[in-house]
């Protein structure tokens, strides 16, 4: 009797397992329309391609960092001398304050308005 609740107990687990992969997964979609609402409320990313941090924090967006108002700083180096960048990543904002460093979609969103993903 003991074996067979323990195998009951592992055939629901590996059920549950199973079924919780089954279902379209939202995360792209999620990241793409909070990619596009930091771009749209005035959000904007300085960084370089060869910075780790600037690459983390592309990373968090995944494919949907194409959406980020990105301003790369080895390209467009006027615009951010004139934006007195001394070092990336970093986040300006509509309202003109800025976060330094990787930041968390919470503060992002935080700046922002936008929903979290």
């Amino acid at each position: 009797m003991r074996v067979i609740k323990c195998l009951l107990l592992i055939s629901m687990f590996v059920g549950a397992i199973i079924l919780s992969g089954c279902g379209e997964d939202k995360t792209p979609e999620l990241l793409n329309n909070f990619a596009i609402c930091l771009t749209e409320n005035g959000a904007e990313m300085y960084g370089l391609y060869n910075c780790g941090h600037c690459n983390n924090q592309k990373e968090m967006f995944g494919n949907s960092f194409d959406k980020i108002n990105y301003i790369e700083c080895s390209v467009d180096q006027k615009r951010c001398s004139e934006k007195n960048i001394m070092g990336v990543p970093i986040w300006f904002f509509a309202d003109g304050s800025s976060l330094s460093g990787v930041q968390s979609f919470v503060s992002l969103a935080q700046k922002t308005g936008c929903s979290l993903p």
